[in-house]
């Protein structure tokens, strides 16, 4: 299991566009990926609806889990996409 926390730069933080970026690039990764917010609330990174529902905007930190047999090199692919796109 691999983690790492993220704090929220995007103006409207996950919600719509940002969120479905998200499920998109997490889609093309081989871990299982999971999102959770500050009030310890998650969702299975794949899911638009419930991202969307965890209620996270800018500001807020969360913390991101990766579980399978490539999530040291999908945890580096997803840092690099927050930072780019969160």
């Amino acid at each position: 299991m691999k983690q790492f926390t993220y704090t929220i730069t995007e103006s409207v933080g996950l919600h719509g566009r940002p969120a479905g970026l998200l499920v998109r690039a997490v889609k093309n990764l081989g871990s299982r990926v999971t999102v959770a917010n500050r009030g310890g609330h998650s969702s299975a990174g794949d899911h638009l609806i419930s991202l969307m529902r965890l209620g996270i905007l800018r500001g807020d930190t969360i913390t991101v889990t990766l579980e399978g047999k490539t999530e040291e090199e999908d945890a580096q692919i997803l840092e690099a996409f927050f930072k780019e796109n969160l």
